[in-house]
């Protein structure tokens, strides 16, 4: 079928293809602005209603399920998706006119395959209700903590529950209101281009709004820059764009010049170039990943940035039988070319990015929690093998959840003894201290900074 024009035809298509494919917010707009000639405003707008869809939809699911006579997740998913655009744009965005709001919806309805006319009159009558009829109270926070913080936050129950056991509740509605904020543009400066002074002033020279970030010495914080790609700091490969969070995963394996380090789960490379800034790109970083493609991603951003010394591998970590540059393999490589240090940035369920992805709310499940541990486990425990005597390991993950992180830790301690935890405290920035768990691990769960969800821990071999 041809494409709808315009912004919420668009978002449109976007959100099914989130919804049936299980895709990324981000990947599913890019496919749709393929299809569509969209100028910039319609672009922001259609952005603008996917991910307020994607962030607030249980919030305004039970708004529609109060003015509509069946609920929405019953209705065909192209109806479920329209409604719930016209109701962001009628609940949380002032500058749309909500008779504009309706009438657009209804149109999208009736051109939609499996929709069409019949819902069409079902879709005005539920948006114009929804505009009459005032906001139903929310559920008591004594007696339904749980619902409430759920409804209000538009965080799935399951998850809600956790953090409520976890945390008690003023850090899970810490956790919950932090899955609806828009994250900052934060910036890696790359060190072996300039300083972070001499970029900040160059940006704002520029015209561009810039602060710096609170613990991460590398970083810089955009406001109202339009597309990153459009930055020409950005092209000259002065910056990064990685979260506050990711940056001082890197630092805190602490790399030196000259050492041998390996990246194990590395694409598109954020780590691994950040860990050759701080080696001043001396030294040997081998990037490893499963994806080929997304290891092109890595060795292009290595290229803009200037970085010379990392060498992309293509393999799982999970087995440790990868070959090294001479074919041989690396878990059987004599202690000569083993690695000083290792970074695991393990997959996880990224709990903790769900601001970033919040896709994500309603693609996770506590279901799945165990199976990434196991695959974690296996990927610390092949990766272990790979450290010299006396070298450093870290550990992370992107998630909130025990499971995925001191589990994991905790776990493969148990069963190898020539390892131990080493509080991160010696190479955490003063300003992040209050990052530090009671066992010397990092972690940014319910942070103050506005950073992703981390965690990370570091392990020492016993040896030389």
């Amino acid at each position: 079928m041809k494409p709808l024009p315009g912004a919420r035809a668009a978002a449109l298509e976007a959100l099914l293809t989130v919804e049936r494919a299980h895709a990324y917010a981000d990947e599913a707009l890019d496919r749709s602005f393929a299809r569509a000639s969209l100028d910039v405003r319609d672009r922001a707008l259609a952005v603008e209603l996917v991910y307020g869809v994607l962030r607030h939809r249980l919030t305004l699911d039970w708004r529609l399920d109060h003015v509509a006579d069946r609920p929405v997740r019953r209705l065909p998913l192209s109806v479920q998706a329209v409604l719930r655009m016209a109701a962001y744009q009628l609940l949380y965005l002032d500058r749309i006119p909500p008779s504009a709001a309706v009438n657009e919806a209804v149109v999208l309805v009736k051109a939609s395959p499996g929709a069409g006319a019949r819902w069409s009159g079902f879709t005005n009558a539920v948006l114009r209700s929804l505009i009459r009829q005032p906001a139903p109270a929310w559920p008591d926070h004594e007696r339904e903590p749980a619902t409430r913080l759920s409804l209000q936050y538009a965080c799935p129950a399951w998850l809600v529950d956790r953090w409520l056991a976890r945390f008690g509740a003023v850090q899970a509605e810490r956790l919950c209101r932090a899955t609806l904020e828009i994250p900052p543009l934060t910036i890696r400066v790359n060190r072996l281009r300039t300083t972070r002074e001499a970029l900040a002033e160059d940006l704002q020279r520029s015209g561009y709004q810039v602060t710096r970030t609170a613990v991460s010495p590398f970083g810089l914080v955009l406001e109202k820059c339009g597309t990153v790609a459009d930055i020409p700091q950005f092209s000259e490969g002065l910056f990064y764009v990685e979260d506050e969070a990711a940056q001082l995963v890197a630092t805190l394996l602490d790399p030196q010049p000259g050492e041998r380090i390996l990246d194990a789960c590395a694409a598109p490379g954020g780590k691994s170039t950040g860990l050759a800034a701080l080696m001043e790109n001396r030294g040997d970083v081998v990037a490893m990943d499963q994806s080929r493609d997304r290891l092109r991603r890595l060795e292009e951003n290595c290229a803009r940035l200037g970085v010379r010394i990392v060498t992309p591998l293509v393999g799982d970590a999970a087995q440790a039988e990868p070959a090294n540059r001479t074919g041989q393999p690396l878990s059987s490589a004599p202690s000569a070319v083993l690695f000083d240090r290792i970074l695991l940035d393990a997959p996880c369920s990224g709990l903790g990015v769900l601001r970033r992805h919040p896709e994500g709310k309603w693609q996770k499940q506590a279901e799945r929690l165990p199976s990434h541990h196991k695959r974690q486990l296996r990927l610390l425990i092949a990766v272990s093998r790979l450290l010299r005597p006396g070298g450093c390991l870290v550990y992370s993950t992107c998630s909130t959840e025990p499971e995925e992180t001191t589990d994991v830790v905790d776990q493969f301690l148990s069963k190898h003894a020539e390892f131990r935890r080493e509080s991160v405290s010696a190479v955490l920035p003063e300003s992040g201290r209050g990052l530090l768990t009671p066992l010397g691990d990092f972690s940014t769960a319910g942070n103050g900074f506005s950073m992703d969800g981390f965690f990370a821990s570091r392990l020492r071999k016993a040896g030389a």
